[in-house]
């Protein structure tokens, strides 16, 4: 099949296998151009297809020589239809890792339900034993609860007011404004239910029950603050909300793990381009003047970049340096004043005409096709490509 992207909205509907194998293979290729972490060596990372679950996978196998087992929620290609880019990640991963001899196995499933949480425990019971880092990294719009039943849909909204700002068309460049109204109490509620902390603590709490944490355990989950340019969006609206519980769950994970002489972190990270914030109003525009001034400056990094440095530099350091609330700061760069100062400049000036000569549309856009194995050099999408690839551990 030749494969072409095609969009849905602000989803690419077609993934490339070859393209997606490539990314993964490039980013193996940078941790393996860094010196070797002192890091974890049984891993399971929840939420391990794309992004920084991926990015985080990579960085333990090829960085600290680490077992890992993957959780991932995928589909494979079926007739006419590819895979999506998770799939094809997963499947370039595991045959990355098993060339050099590293243990690698997914589970494909739902991560909230309680099966899969069963059936990847008994992997890690057969397999590994205990496991020293679990890194909690699910990015999913809807979450059925386990024990209730009930169907969760989370929205992307202000909280307790409209919000009117700028936005990009990321594909055409036009720049507009938007007005996005208020959540109701009942979307606050189910967008905290799915990308809050209460399925992480889940996790832990039955890895801990089974006596498959190993002593001195860690884990970790991932979010994000940002400028005030998109707070009304982002950190105080309603993925703000769930952030703050996701943040609260950290807290009561780490006393729940000193018992075992055990870590829980929030890492907050830099902005970057990811399926779910390409859907987010604002964000889009405000990455783009990001990219822009940070490469300019040389601060600019993607997510196995941000990774790598997050293992090699904090999470695993001597000492793991926090802010006051206690999470890992990996948004320092991005934060910088003059790096915020600029970007404030340039969003008072930025329009339809000068978007191109401001900000780096181009890139952002480029690292969006690259989510789904598209726009790489060397890659020939004209040729005709076998979308059936198989993930080696789930073959059969």
């Amino acid at each position: 099949m030749i494969v072409k992207p095609k969009f849905k909205g602000f989803i690419c509907t077609t993934a490339h296998p070859a393209g997606c194998a490539h990314h993964v293979a490039k980013q193996i290729e940078y941790v393996k151009s860094q010196p070797s972490i002192e890091g974890p060596k049984r891993v399971l990372v929840i939420g391990s297809s794309t992004g920084y679950g991926l990015a985080s996978r990579i960085t333990s196998a090829f960085g600290a020589g680490a077992s890992t087992i993957g959780v991932c929620f995928e589909r494979p290609a079926s007739g006419k239809r590819t895979a999506t880019a998770g799939w094809y990640n997963t499947a370039a991963f595991e045959e990355a890792a098993h060339k050099e001899g590293l243990y690698a196995k997914t589970i494909n499933g739902d991560a909230f339900s309680q099966d899969i949480k069963r059936q990847t425990m008994d992997l890690i019971r057969q397999d590994l034993g205990q496991v020293d880092l679990v890194v909690y990294s699910l990015a999913s719009p809807k979450r059925v609860h386990p024990i209730t039943g009930e169907k969760f849909s989370s929205v992307i909204k202000p909280v307790g007011e409209p919000f009117t700002n700028k936005t990009v068309d990321f594909h055409t460049g036009d720049v507009s404004e938007i007005t996005i109204e208020p959540a109701t109490e009942e979307e606050i509620r189910h967008t905290v239910a799915v990308m809050g902390g209460e399925d992480w603590k889940m996790w832990i709490d039955a890895l801990q029950e089974a006596d498959l944490l190993a002593p001195g355990a860690t884990t970790i989950s991932y979010s994000y603050i940002g400028p005030e340019i998109t707070h009304a969006v982002y950190r105080e609206g309603t993925i703000g909300k769930a952030k703050d519980h996701l943040e609260a769950t950290a807290r009561e994970l780490r006393d729940q793990l000193r018992n075992l002489n055990g870590r829980a972190y929030i890492s907050v990270n830099k902005a970057l381009v990811t399926q779910s914030s390409s859907a987010i109003p604002v964000v889009p525009l405000y990455m783009a003047l990001l990219f822009k001034v940070m490469k300019e400056k040389n601060l600019h990094e993607g997510c196995i970049e941000q990774m790598h440095r997050l293992f090699a530099d904090r999470l695993y350091a001597e000492d793991t340096p926090v802010d006051r609330e206690g999470r890992i700061r990996m948004d320092d760069r991005e934060m910088k004043d003059e790096i915020q100062e600029t970007v404030n400049r340039l969003w008072k000036e930025v329009n339809t005409d000068n978007i191109n000569q401001l900000s780096d549309l181009v890139g952002y856009r480029t690292d969006f096709f690259r989510l789904f194995g598209f726009q790489f050099d060397g890659i020939d999408y004209e040729q005709d490509v076998d979308t059936e690839v198989a993930i080696a551990s789930l073959k059969g």
